[in-house]
C-alpha cells in the first residue's frame, strides 16, 4: 500500500439507525436483535426514531451528515414508507451530503424487488446483504431462514436495484477446512460486487452457539486453522482486486463502506434506536452515548422523555486515545500519530512502538502514520493493549 496522505483526513459525521427486529434470531448472534411474533407498530416506532433524531440534532447541531447507516436486527423488514421517514427525517434535522452514503442491512429472505425498488426511491443508495454461506447445510446450521439460491437471487436483484452492494459472510465455520473456504471465497468473489465483508467466526456470550460450544456439541476450527482461513482470505481477495482496508472488509480501491470508516477513523456518529451507541462532541468534549436496548423500554422512554438515551458518558482523553487505536489500527490506513497525541493529549510511548515494531505487529507507513501489521492485524487486541498500557 501507498503511504497516506500526509493531510489529516476528515472523517466525516454519520447517523447509525438501528431496526432492532428480526424474523428469528440466528444462534451465533449477540447483536441487540429481538423476535415479535405479535407484529411491531411501524408508525409508533418510526415516530418515536423521528424523535430521537430531533433531540440528537439539537445537542449536536450544525453537522453534515456524510453517511446514514440502517442496521439490526433486519431493517428490510421494515417497510419504504418507515425507511422514508426516517431519511426524512434525518434530512430535516441536519444537513445530508449530496453525495452521503445511505446503507440499508439486508437478510436474502426478506428480499423482494419491489421492496428494493421502494427503498431506493426513499433514498437507499447502499445496500448490505447477510449471506453469511454459500451452501445450505452450513446456512441451516447457521440458523438462517434463506437457500443458497436465494441468496444469490438477492445479489442479483440488489446489484439491478441499488448503485453500491456488499455482502457478508462467515468462514472458520464448524467443518470448514482451508480448501473449502477457498473454493466458497473464489465463487463469492465471482458474483459479488466491489465490497464484501468476511467475520471470522466467533463463539459470543449469552448465544446458543456458547452453550453448544460448552456443552462440546459444536467444533470450530482450531487457533492454527483460523490463522490459516484468515491468511487465505487476505491472498485470495487481493489476487481479485478487492484487498482489505480493514481486518474484515474487503474492497476495489474507492468502493470502502464511508459509515464504517467513520467509526474506524473515530469520527462522530449518532446512534439512534434501541441499543444504539454514539460518539458526539459537545461543547469539546467527546461523549458515549447508549439508549435502552430493550426495544419497548426504549420507546416508552421516547415517548416519554424524547430520546432513549441510557448512558451518557464523558471520555476522558486517555479513553478517547485508547478507542481511537482499537479502531484505527483495524485499518489498513492506520492511523496518524499527530491525531492520537491531540486526542489523547500525550504520544504512544515510544519504547513500547519499537518493541512491537521489532516484533513484526505494527510498522511505519510514512513519518506520521503506523499501521498493524498481517500478523498484528490477527491479535489486534493484543497489540492495543500493550500499546494503550
Amino acid at each position: 500500500m501507498d503511504e497516506p496522505n500526509d493531510a489529516p483526513i476528515d472523517p466525516g459525521f454519520g447517523v447509525y439507525v438501528h431496526w432492532p427486529f428480526c424474523a428469528s434470531k440466528c444462534p451465533y448472534c449477540d447483536f441487540n436483535s429481538h423476535v415479535r411474533r405479535e407484529g411491531v407498530d411501524q408508525v409508533r416506532f418510526a415516530a418515536a426514531l423521528v424523535a430521537e433524531i430531533k433531540a440528537t440534532a439539537a445537542r449536536a447541531p450544525g453537522r453534515q451528515v456524510s453517511s446514514i447507516f440502517l442496521g439490526g436486527g433486519t431493517p428490510s423488514l421494515m417497510d419504504p414508507a418507515t425507511v422514508a421517514t426516517v431519511l426524512d427525517a434525518i434530512a430535516g434535522a441536519w444537513t445530508v451530503a449530496p453525495d452521503a452514503e445511505i446503507t440499508m442491512e439486508a437478510n436474502p429472505s426478506s428480499v423482494e424487488a419491489e421492496r428494493f425498488r421502494g427503498y431506493r426511491a426513499a433514498g437507499v443508495n447502499r445496500v448490505s446483504l447477510g449471506v453469511q454461506a454459500l451452501n445450505d447445510p452450513d446456512l441451516r446450521a447457521l440458523g438462517r431462514l434463506h437457500t443458497a439460491e436465494e441468496a444469490m437471487k438477492a445479489v442479483e436483484i440488489a446489484r439491478a436495484t441499488f448503485p453500491r452492494i456488499s455482502f457478508d459472510l462467515i468462514y472458520a465455520r464448524p467443518g470448514q477446512t482451508p480448501e473449502l473456504w477457498a473454493a466458497e471465497l473464489k465463487t463469492a468473489l465471482d458474483r459479488a460486487s466491489d465490497h464484501l465483508s468476511l467475520y471470522q467466526l466467533t463463539i459470543e456470550p449469552d448465544t446458543m452457539f456458547e452453550k453448544l460450544y460448552a456443552a462440546g456439541k459444536l467444533k470450530i476450527p482450531d487457533e492454527d486453522t483460523a490463522a490459516t482461513l484468515f491468511e487465505i482470505t487476505q491472498e485470495i481477495c487481493e489476487a481479485h482486486g478487492r484487498p482489505a482496508y480493514e481486518i474484515s472488509n474487503h474492497a476495489a480501491p474507492g468502493a470502502e463502506c464511508r459509515h464504517n470508516l467513520v467509526y474506524w477513523r473515530y469520527g462522530e456518529y449518532a446512534g439512534i434506536g434501541p441499543g444504539a451507541h454514539g460518539r458526539l462532541v459537545v461543547d469539546g468534549r467527546r461523549h458515549a452515548t447508549a439508549t435502552a436496548r430493550e426495544p419497548e423500554k426504549w420507546l416508552s422512554r421516547v415517548e416519554s422523555w424524547g430520546d432513549g438515551v441510557d448512558t451518557d458518558d464523558v471520555l476522558t482523553p486517555e479513553e478517547s486515545g485508547d478507542e481511537l487505536l482499537l479502531m484505527g489500527l483495524r485499518l489498513v490506513e492506520g492511523i496518524d500519530l499527530r491525531r492520537y497525541r491531540a486526542i489523547a493529549g500525550r504520544p504512544l510511548d515510544p519504547s513500547r512502538l519499537t518493541d512491537l515494531i521489532a516484533h513484526g505487529m505494527v510498522e511505519r507507513i510514512g513519518p506520521h502514520h503506523v499501521r498493524a501489521t498481517r500478523a498484528g492485524a490477527f491479535v489486534l487486541d493484543a497489540v492495543v493493549a500493550d500499546l494503550a498500557a
